[in-house]
């Protein structure tokens, strides 16, 4: 049985499911689906379109599935994807999609700190950190545990590789490969992400060929052409490769320059 605040507004039309509790001055509107064992602290505020996972915790002045700040938004039907397990704090938005993608989608096990934004048509992966006050432009794409400090601005159409570790106060216009150390605003290559590569368990073996492979595509003198050829000539095939590899050849804003040297 769900624990609802007699203070909190259910709009008819809402999926509440099991032993879910949802604190006073909420608003529930019609067309959304709250799982089982998510909890609403006071104040949240979850529009049409939402879509919230089991077990999620958003805490008060949250607004999930709020209308997109998009001119080319024309009142079509879009959505907000919220995973099993993420939590959002205090005053974090999540914006509709618009056409574009037809979703906004955070993924499964995230923690979104306070004041977060996640604007439309954005799509961030699995276990991804945002400290305070992350700031996301539209249609940005967000790889599964990268982790981002806060007041990082990123511009939309921008995408981060898993394993990234973005340094608070960065400015992101360009693609952040997977795995790597990011700071200063423009943001800049600064090393590989030793440390979250460790925590996630990565074999020692594999982080050196991954920072090899870094200091071909970096340091080496190699425009960015010619060092994904000498990588794929010099390295064995493995799913590190092929990734930081499909990653760069896929990036439309190009990749962020190194800070190094």
């Amino acid at each position: 049985m769900s624990n609802i605040s007699p203070l909190a507004y259910i709009e008819e039309g809402a999926q509440i499911g099991e032993n879910v509790k949802i604190g006073p001055f909420c608003c529930v509107y019609s067309d959304t689906v709250i799982g089982d064992g998510t909890v609403l602290e006071n104040n949240v505020t979850i529009f049409s379109g939402a879509r919230i996972g089991k077990n999620c915790h958003i805490y008060p002045g949250a607004c999930v599935a709020t209308i997109p700040q998009d001119l080319k938004f024309k009142g079509e039907y879009t959505t907000v994807e919220i995973g099993d397990g993420t939590q959002l704090h205090e005053c974090v938005t999540v914006h509709r999609a618009t056409a574009s993608k037809q979703v906004t989608r955070i993924g499964k096990n995230c923690l979104i700190m306070a004041y977060c934004h996640v604007a439309h048509d954005c799509n961030v992966g699995d276990n991804v950190i945002m400290s305070n006050c992350v700031q996301m432009a539209g249609e940005v794409v967000v790889d599964p545990f990268a982790v981002i400090g806060g007041g990082t601005l990123i511009h939309q159409f921008t995408r981060i590789g898993s394993y990234c570790m973005i340094q608070g106060g960065t400015g992101l216009t360009k693609d952040v490969p997977p795995y790597a150390m990011v700071g200063r605003t423009p943001a800049k290559y600064m090393g590989l992400n030793i440390v979250g590569l460790r925590r996630r368990g990565i074999p020692a073996e594999t982080i050196i060929n991954i920072q090899e492979m870094f200091r071909t595509l970096y340091l080496s003198g190699l425009n960015v052409t010619h060092a994904c050829e000498k990588i794929e000539q010099d390295f064995p095939a493995s799913p590190e490769r092929g990734y930081l590899l499909k990653f760069i050849k896929e990036s439309d804003r190009g990749i962020i320059p190194s800070g190094i040297g």
